[in-house]
């Protein structure tokens, strides 16, 4: 990430309603303290600007200093005017209390370069500000040093002249003062426009997630829809064999016609079924399906669980309950299940030793469980490609999807596919 820059074009947002009312709440508060100091300096009799005004006017000008403060985030740079001419004022009049108002114009100078929205104009003003408060020392210089008594070094015994050292020593100080107020000022507006960038950056790269899990999704359902699409293929195909014969036997042999027809209706619900499903995956999906290779289904997950083995785990595969025949787009869908869990296995889990795929058929669902006994090489996503892929196939058909880690260590894949009555019972 780049270092911005001052005169970037970037404007840092105004406060917000809550540090407008933290303003108002630290003017106030610095307001009371430099009261309070007043109070303690004029009880010590330590006027070391000469000797003061009225309490009246010493009253006022130790509000006027630090109360624009209340404003300091809202309007910095009228703000910083006011206290600085309210500050020389000040000390022009000899007003006792000096120390709460230093704090005050070392809080506006700051206030300015962390909230300036114009920075150019941030910038000429602060410098023009200390230009300004250092002539101001040097007027305050030459007032005083002529009245300055002649025995106020008696004790001096360095090798500079007490006057000039006590001079270079304010300097010194002011110069630090200053100094540091420009500093951190720019220091705060840096923190702020580096915080708008990573906050934007954080928003885009969120945004950029999100269109890629659309894009998955929608590479994934288009692909669904392609398999679907030459499953109802084949069904129609095997509907005109079928029609074909019973047209040739219906005169000679009627209980050939009728299975013939039987078949053609069996054939003809599931095509239906497996149409709807395809119409379902592309109502999300962008262009027409295409003729690709017919996909391997639950009759091949044993080579997947093979290959698994040759790559070094101990694999298992056990089928529990009596098989049934299961439409195409299901088989396909279980036999995708068991390769993305398995790759994942093969390609993110740390110290895998033990892979076991089983596949259950139930009452009135398929299922199949793959679990292993690895640790996660990463943080789990669960908006990876391969478990987006896996939920939109088990989506498709009405199922469920469970994906996570196990109690006892590893991680579990399990899937659900319901299944019709009609095909569950036994073929």
């Amino acid at each position: 990430m780049s270092t911005p820059t001052p005169d970037d074009g970037w404007r840092r947002p105004g406060p917000t309603p809550h540090q407008q009312r933290l303003d108002l709440y630290a003017g106030l508060a610095l307001t009371v303290l430099a009261l309070f100091s007043l109070t303690l300096t004029r009880s010590t009799g330590a006027f070391l600007l000469g000797p003061p005004p009225s309490v009246p006017e010493q009253i006022l000008w130790t509000v006027a200093v630090p109360l624009p403060l209340i404003w300091r985030r809202r309007y910095p740079a009228s703000m910083l005017v006011v206290v600085s001419v309210m500050f020389i004022a000040a000390q022009a009049r000899s007003a006792p209390e000096a120390q709460l108002a230093s704090w005050a114009l070392f809080a506006a100078i700051y206030s300015l370069g962390a909230w300036g929205p114009d920075r150019r104009r941030s910038r000429r003003l602060r410098i023009g500000v200390i230009a300004t408060m250092f002539a101001w020392l040097g007027v305050y210089y030459a007032v005083t040093v002529g009245s300055i008594p002649p025995d106020a070094f008696a004790q001096a015994v360095g090798p500079v002249p007490p006057v000039l050292a006590a001079m270079v020593s304010g300097v010194l100080v002011n110069g630090l003062y200053f100094g540091f107020a420009y500093f951190f000022g720019e220091t705060a507006w840096l923190a702020a426009r580096r915080q708008h960038e990573l906050a934007e950056q954080a928003a885009e790269l969120r945004r950029t997630q999100v269109e890629a899990r659309g894009q998955a999704v929608i590479g994934e359902r288009v692909r669904i829809a392609r398999e679907l699409h030459d499953v109802v293929a084949h069904h129609v195909s095997v509907m005109g064999v079928q029609a074909s014969a019973a047209r040739r036997v219906f005169d000679r042999d009627a209980t050939k016609a009728r299975a013939a027809l039987t078949a053609i209706e069996e054939t003809a619900r599931t095509a239906v079924d497996e149409l709807r499903r395809m119409l379902g995956v592309l109502r999300a999906s962008e262009g027409p399906p295409a003729h690709v290779e017919a996909p391997a289904g639950v009759d091949r997950v044993a080579e997947v669980v093979e290959r698994a083995r040759d790559a070094g785990l101990r694999a298992t595969f056990a089928v529990y309950g009596e098989a049934v025949p299961l439409p195409e787009s299901v088989s396909q869908a279980v036999y995708r299940v068991v390769q993305e869990a398995v790759t994942n296995v093969l390609k993110h889990a740390t110290g895998a030793g033990v892979l076991d795929v089983r596949l259950r058929y139930l009452a009135k669902e398929v299922e199949v469980d793959v679990t292993d006994d690895g640790r996660p090489g990463r943080p789990p996503n669960p908006d990876g490609l391969g478990l987006i892929g896996m939920r939109e196939r088990v989506a498709t058909h009405g199922g469920v999807l469970e994906a996570g880690e196990r109690v006892g260590g590893g991680w579990r894949v399990r899937a659900r596919f319901p299944l019709a009555v009609a095909v569950a019972e036994p073929a």
